[in-house]
């Protein structure tokens, strides 16, 4: 069954309420898809494995709870909107530059009753002030520049849990040419090709970082 699939992946008790909010945030995902290019078309029949799991295999890689989570370059939610359905004790900033993507957020937000625990963004992480327990987002930009986007929103014990694809390899060996940094990688569940990668204790090569 679909809900006993997140459950194992996420590391998560879904309840039935957790369950109906997945189903809802999948039906609101796929109706404004029809107005603007949130997800490819091609991926509609496989939106639960594709982007659901997909983003739900993130929540056991942070090891964490009742965490502060911010989510750049979210899109339409992925992988933020789901992780908050699954972690009702941590709290989210989703960070979207888009306002056409921002407006079907807060549509979702309020739909989905998530208000009190997702903040949303309206413009560039690099504008963001704060810092957060740990740090994600989904295909928004090669390791070493989403580094240099987000090194300012983190501390000590900030923990970035990045989904990547077949060259997560490439871009490791690449951000270690800028970056000193501790990382282990886990094998996705929805892609063999792809790894997650977590990283912690970040600091940069250079006085300037990365330019």
């Amino acid at each position: 069954m679909q809900p006993d699939r997140i459950a194992s992946v996420a590391g998560v008790h879904v309840s039935r309420e957790t369950w109906l909010k997945v189903e809802r945030y999948i039906e609101l995902l796929i109706e404004e898809n029809q107005h603007q290019n949130l997800i490819a078309k091609s991926t509609e029949q496989e939106v639960f494995e594709r982007h659901i799991v997909d983003s739900a295999q993130l929540l056991p890689t942070a090891n964490t709870s009742d965490a502060s989570w911010v989510d750049i370059g979210t899109g339409p939610g992925l992988p933020g909107i789901v992780l908050a359905i699954l972690d009702p004790s941590s709290t989210f900033t989703l960070v979207e530059p888009r306002p056409l993507r921002v407006r079907f957020l807060e549509k979702v937000v309020l739909d989905l009753r998530l208000e009190d625990r997702v903040t949303l963004y309206e413009g560039k992480a690099s504008e963001l002030d704060g810092s957060f327990r740990v740090i994600t987002g989904r295909a928004v930009a090669n390791l070493a520049k989403f580094l240099r986007m987000s090194k300012h929103l983190s501390t000590e014990k900030t923990v970035w849990v990045l989904p990547k694809g077949k060259k997560a390899m490439d871009e490791l060996e690449e951000a270690r040419c800028f970056w000193h940094f501790d990382c282990s990688t886990v094998e996705s569940v929805t892609d063999g090709r792809a790894s997650i990668v977590c990283i912690k204790r970040v600091r940069s090569k250079s006085r300037g970082g990365m330019r």
